[in-house]
């Protein structure tokens, strides 16, 4: 692991990103209606563990479709890119209980955060922080995105079901 190829613009960009996402996540955990402290420590290791798989796995490996920052290997700056994928987690798991999400809209949750996954994508893209490889496209994301968000949608569930487990003893 590298310490950094150049320290420029895509470093830069994560760091105003981190900065975005952290100042909406401590003001939304201020809020009365945030989430127990559990189930937001759940949601900050969720973002990190799904973020990080999916990057070691297509991002990285024997398939290798995209890079992050600027070498084809992990370099101390890929920490702020990892980091990131934390509050979104949380943002997930908030709006999915702000929203109420139940069964009859939760096809529809999914399909946005999975388009809005793609779109913070492309934005990655267009500031150089992932370049794409091998003819990989934003659109092969789609589908991992909605795989990703079903499961994370299908998680909370349980988590909700055994919190009324919970409260019932």
């Amino acid at each position: 692991m590298k310490l950094w190829e150049d320290f420029g613009g895509n470093e830069l960009y994560l760091l105003i990103m981190n900065a975005a996402a952290y100042l909406i996540y401590f003001l939304l955990i201020r809020r009365p209606d945030k989430l127990a402290k559990q189930i937001r420590v759940l949601s900050l290791l969720w973002g990190i563990a799904i973020g990080i798989l999916y990057d070691f796995t297509i991002g990285g490996g024997r398939t290798d479709f995209y890079k992050v920052n600027d070498l084809n290997n992990y370099e101390v700056t890929d920490v702020l890119y990892y980091l990131l994928f934390a509050p979104f987690g949380y943002f997930f798991f908030y709006f999915y209980e702000k929203l109420k999400v139940s069964k009859k809209t939760f096809i529809l949750y999914v399909l946005v955060w999975a388009l809005f996954g793609v779109l913070v994508q492309w934005v990655l893209t267009a500031a150089g922080i992932i370049t794409l490889q091998k003819e990989y496209q934003l659109i092969h994301s789609f589908p991992i995105f909605l795989l990703t968000q079903t499961l994370t949608g299908v998680y909370i569930q349980v988590l909700k079901s055994k919190e009324q487990l919970t409260a019932a003893e």
